[in-house]
C-alpha cells in the first residue's frame, strides 16, 4: 500500500463507524482541529423538530448534540474562537429536548449550569444561562477541547465543544 493509501484507508475506516441515526439528514463531521479524542462532532443537516422552532424554511444550522440526546447546542459564529476581538461572538442557541415527564425535582432551578473542563487538565469555568436552554455567549478561557456538564430543571447531559484560538 502506498504512503497515501494507510491513512486514506484509516479516515475511511473510522468515518464508516461515525453515525448519526435519527437526528441530521447530514452526518456530523469532527468539529474543526478537535484534539484527538474529542467527542464534539458538529453537524450542519437539518434540526431536529423538537430544536426547529423560531427558525424559518429548512432549519439548517451546525449544531452539536448532547451525549444522551437532551440538548442540542446550536453554533452562531463558528468556529468556536478564544480571543476572538472582531466578528461574531461565541453565540450558542441551547435547545432541550421537551421533557416526556414533568421534572424530577420542580424546586430546581431552571437556570442552565454549564461546568466545563478543559481536555487533559484541571482547568474548569462555570457559565451560567438564567432562565435555562435559550440564547447565550459562551466564551471560555483557553483554546482546545472543552467537555461541558450541563445541569437545567433537574436534567443533565453532557457535550464536548471545540474552541480554536483567534
Amino acid at each position: 500500500m502506498g504512503s497515501w493509501g494507510r491513512p486514506l484507508l484509516a479516515a475511511v475506516v473510522l468515518l464508516a463507524g461515525c453515525t448519526t441515526a435519527g437526528r441530521s439528514a447530514t452526518p456530523a463531521t469532527p468539529a474543526a482541529n478537535a484534539p484527538t479524542g474529542c467527542a464534539a462532532r458538529v453537524e450542519a443537516g437539518r434540526l431536529p423538530d423538537w430544536a426547529d422552532a423560531g427558525f424559518s424554511g429548512d432549519a439548517r444550522a451546525p449544531h452539536v448534540f448532547g451525549a444522551r440526546g437532551e440538548i442540542v447546542a446550536v453554533l452562531f459564529g463558528q468556529p468556536l474562537t478564544v480571543g476572538r476581538e472582531e466578528g461574531p461572538a461565541n453565540k450558542i442557541l441551547w435547545v432541550a429536548r421537551p421533557a416526556a415527564t414533568p421534572s424530577p425535582d420542580p424546586a430546581a432551578p431552571a437556570t442552565l449550569v454549564i461546568t466545563a473542563t478543559l481536555a487533559g487538565t484541571t482547568t474548569r469555568a462555570t457559565r451560567e444561562v438564567a432562565g435555562g436552554p435559550g440564547p447565550s455567549i459562551v466564551d471560555l478561557p483557553q483554546a482546545g477541547c472543552w467537555h461541558l456538564d450541563l445541569r437545567w430543571s433537574g436534567r443533565t447531559d453532557t457535550m464536548d465543544l471545540v474552541y480554536v484560538p483567534a
